[in-house]
């Protein structure tokens, strides 16, 4: 009779647990990727034992570099900050900064607070009429929105204004793709209206949708509507000239195939263009919302809807000695919420198509 080795199946039983980790570490590996945080997989890897030498190095490129280069960025700005004296007095460092955000937090809470008990207030009283036969009464609140509302406001909006944009780029961009007669139509249109700036669309914009639009109540406010449009006038470039690229591209076999199984155009489309094209529309949308991100600063400083860059104006015209602080929290804000929607965009990208990039 043969006998196992205990010793043996044990160390078999702790290779395939092994494997079985590390087959887990690559596959949340490409999660990772997408999150901006790589530097996790090889700090796994070292710590199941996977060559530490060779994962410290990558930890090294991945981690530690970068946040060398951050601590490097924050004492240079610390040290120079001071020097540099405007007329709000000097640049605030980043502990005048730290602490304008934590103010902010604060701020926010204890606006949170008073609206709820102005909520109280108000469910009490209608109530009370309720109970004597009475019809209740609507009343808005009319304090100032919370810094987080007013970032909750221009995300808000350029997620409208970017829809809209793909709404209008996409079809247009397939459109000029498969027929050369209508990229010859619109190219010269591209060429012209894709360089206008922002700030010269806005007046076009804010004088269109005051004649045309008249409420300026609810979500749909005409401060609104104007930054959304604009975004969607800024934006919608990059996703027309891509797809239109990715259209065109397709390979020459797969139209003659379409041709051989005579797909109508829908069939077409649906079961050969798009799924052809999307690793280039996908690119398209993620240009169009980072252009679509930085234009909607600008239009909310002009078109005063309460989002971020309302903020950064009313504290540039409030002039107060902690302003230009709570001004560079708006930019890290922004800057923050930039690479977050990038890399919801990119994740979206990796869950229609096959494509590496970043």
């Amino acid at each position: 009779m043969t006998t196992v080795d205990p010793n043996f199946t044990a160390g078999a039983d702790r290779e395939a647990r092994r494997a079985r980790l590390f087959t887990r570490i690559n596959s949340a590996d490409k999660w990772f990727q997408i999150l901006g945080l790589a530097w996790i997989t090889p700090v796994l890897r070292a710590a199941a034992g996977d060559n530490p030498r060779a994962q410290m190095k990558e930890i090294w490129r991945l981690l530690l570099v970068p946040l060398l280069a951050i601590v490097a960025f924050l004492v240079v700005w610390g040290t120079l900050a001071p020097k540099v004296q405007t007329s709000l007095g000097a640049v605030p460092g980043p502990a005048q900064v730290w602490q304008e955000a934590l103010n902010l937090h604060e701020d926010a809470r204890v606006k949170a607070e008073k609206k709820a008990k102005f909520d109280a207030q108000v469910a009490q009283l209608n109530e009370r009429l309720i109970s004597q036969g009475k019809e209740p009464k609507t009343r808005a609140y009319t304090g100032a929105p919370t810094y987080y509302q007013q970032i909750w406001t221009s995300i808000t909006t350029v997620f409208f204004g970017f829809l809209i944009a793909t709404i209008v780029a996409v079809p247009l961009g397939i459109m000029s793709g498969l027929s050369p007669t209508a990229n010859s139509a619109l190219n010269p249109l591209i060429q012209i209206f894709k360089p206008v700036s922002p700030l010269a669309w806005l007046p076009i914009v804010t004088m269109i949708v005051s004649a045309t639009y008249t409420s300026n109540d609810g979500l749909l406010s005409k401060s609104f509507l104007i930054s959304a449009i604009t975004v969607t006038l800024c934006s919608l470039w990059p996703t027309l000239i891509n797809t239109s690229l990715g259209v065109a591209s397709i390979d020459k076999d797969l139209v003659n195939v379409s041709k051989v199984l005579k797909m109508n155009t829908w069939t077409k489309i649906t079961k050969l263009v798009l799924p052809s094209a999307l690793p280039l529309i996908f690119t398209g949308l993620r240009l169009s919302l980072g252009v679509g991100w930085m234009v909607l600063i600008a239009a909310e400083m002009l078109a005063q809807n309460p989002g971020l860059g309302k903020f950064v104006w009313d504290e540039f015209q409030n002039g107060s000695s902690q302003s230009l602080a709570k001004i560079i929290v708006a930019v890290l804000t922004i800057g923050i919420i930039g690479f977050l929607l990038d890399r919801v965009m990119y994740a979206l990208q990796s869950l229609f198509t096959f494509t590496n990039n970043r």
